[in-house]
């Protein structure tokens, strides 16, 4: 069962807020009885990279373990929440670069995958990394390259980050491009 985050007063008037069925809705949604005012409650975006490294046909992703909760000192792909007035692909490459420092060449998007308890949609652009030098942020304890084979996969913080790494390698693999991995996580 997914836990709403749910309002408890007004942000319009302060009043106390009740959940209920407006008139022509469909669902309960918090309104407030002081000021009429009904305030929906929509999906986090999500917005990361996945950024690589190639050298002789090896690629190598860019982790960083987080510094930060939930699920600190697990590696993750450089993600987090998308702020106001940025487009998706803006917010990703901020990200990368608060998250690792790292220098990159946006690519398509790669990855959507709803996580529906969560209440969130993460997106995940491929990157090309233009610099192996990486300068993290405070969110971030460490960033660095990994081959397939070095995957520290028992720690990694996300199952969407998991499933992104596991698409791209297996891609890869067969050598028929990237096409775009959608996906609902239901864990």
């Amino acid at each position: 069962m997914w836990l709403s985050r749910r309002f408890k007063f007004c942000p319009s008037c302060g009043a106390e807020v009740r959940y209920q069925v407006p008139a022509d809705d469909n669902r309960e949604r918090a309104t407030c009885p002081a000021c009429a005012s009904v305030h929906y409650e929509n999906p986090i975006n999500v917005v990361g990279t996945l950024p690589v490294w190639e050298q002789d046909g090896v690629p190598q992703v860019l982790l960083c373990r987080r510094a930060i909760e939930p699920r600190h000192g697990k590696w993750t792909l450089p993600a987090g929440f998308l702020e106001l007035g940025e487009t998706t692909l803006q917010g990703a490459v901020r990200e990368t670069d608060e998250e690792a420092g790292a220098q990159i060449e946006i690519g398509p998007l790669y990855g959507l995958m709803n996580v529906v308890k969560a209440g969130q949609i993460h997106l995940f652009y491929r990157a090309r990394l233009l610099s192996t030098h990486f300068n993290p942020g405070p969110e971030t304890l460490e960033a660095r390259l990994f081959a397939e084979h070095e995957l520290p996969w028992d720690e990694i913080a996300f199952q969407t980050v998991r499933d992104t790494l596991r698409h791209f390698f297996a891609d890869h693999r067969a050598g028929n491009g990237f096409p775009l991995h959608c996906g609902d996580i239901s864990y």
